[in-house]
């Protein structure tokens, strides 16, 4: 009987010894795929926090970005929008010291002009120096222009103190930074 009772508290450990190995085991295995989770999701939050990064970075860079965006802008007319054109060349003649007036303006197939370009033909009436001069800023303008011809003459006119040398230009220009919609 001795025997038996040496027996039983050597299998009753064995056993519970095996239930805390089970047990053990199941809870490890649960570690193990709540950290795979927690990983997945940590990754998931850093790609996330990352690309918000990004986000923040890239708007903050068109803030920054965005005058000289509004400034290449104006550098380019589109089909829809050319009086911005027309405006930026009447303002040029007064500080040349010409009167300038826009003649013509063909765009998007009319005679003969391909839909990709614009043909403005202006006058301007002032002195050789003045005519010059507005050639000279039409030229530097911020818009890329193309000048097809340039007709420059002496117009004679006589005022009360005797005869003054106007002279007129017409120019026949080509807008090449023309974005047709």
């Amino acid at each position: 009987m001795k025997n038996n009772f040496q027996k039983i508290p050597l299998i009753t450990s064995f056993l519970i010894f095996i239930l805390f190995s089970a047990v053990l085991f199941l809870l490890y295995k649960g570690i193990n795929v709540k950290n795979e989770n927690a990983e997945a999701k940590a990754a998931t939050l850093e790609g996330e926090l990352n690309r918000r990064e990004d986000l923040k970075s890239l708007n903050l860079t068109l803030r920054k970005l965005e005058d000289q965006l509004a400034s290449l802008g104006t550098h380019f007319a589109k089909s829809s929008d050319v009086v911005p054109f027309l405006d930026t060349v009447e303002r040029l003649a007064p500080l040349a010291g010409v009167r300038a007036e826009v003649n013509s303006v063909n765009t998007a197939g009319s005679n003969g002009v391909s839909n990709s370009e614009l043909l403005v033909e202006l006058r301007a009436e002032g002195s050789f120096q003045a005519v010059y001069k507005f050639l000279g800023l039409l030229e530097n303008s911020p818009y890329e222009l193309e000048f097809l011809s340039m007709d420059l003459h002496r117009v004679p006119t006589t005022e009360e103190g005797g005869e003054t040398r106007v002279w007129e230009a017409i120019f026949r220009v080509r807008l090449l930074s023309f974005i047709p919609e």
